[in-house]
């Protein structure tokens, strides 16, 4: 709506008489949670609020009760695989000791002496595991700025 070309919540709720008109039943929205936008908001810092960059959590409101209105259905693309190394946890995480609370959350690992716990690859190149200054290292299956959550963990499921 601002003109901008991002695609804003509030462009897209202005444009959705002309979505229904094509026949379309679903609108499927790209990530829009707030994001240091290192991987096209894939990077997800803060779950619970909406990127500026799109507007706000009552744009996304909006949106929703327009689609509602017009008979379509709103998809979030949700990333619940990883966060942005920027999210709390996994800053707290960082600032904590190897085997607590915090570090729990994430695939912390230990690696085999000087080289990662095992040679996986990640999506983008490279190894996916990167080593922190306690010398532990965590899994990020994408950018090594996403790091992964540990799903056995009851706090993150």
């Amino acid at each position: 709506a601002s003109g901008d070309g991002v695609g804003d919540l509030a462009g897209i709720t202005s444009r959705l008489d002309h979505v229904q008109s094509l026949g379309a039943d679903v609108v499927w929205l790209s990530p829009f949670m707030t994001s240091p936008q290192k991987d096209a908001g894939y990077d997800v810092s803060d779950y619970r609020d909406v990127d500026p960059l799109f507007g706000t959590l009552a744009d996304f409101d909006a949106l929703v009760t327009r689609s509602h209105d017009l008979g379509l259905r709103v998809i979030v693309d949700l990333v619940p695989n990883h966060s942005s190394d920027q999210h709390p946890w996994f800053r707290e995480a960082l600032a904590s000791e190897p085997g607590s609370a915090p570090r729990g959350r994430y695939m912390f690992r230990e690696g085999r002496g000087d080289q990662p716990p095992n040679n996986w690859q990640s999506v983008f190149g490279g190894s996916a595991w990167t080593r922190v200054a306690d010398g532990q290292w965590y899994l990020h299956l994408f950018d090594r700025s996403q790091p992964d959550f540990d799903w056995s963990n009851e706090e993150v499921r």
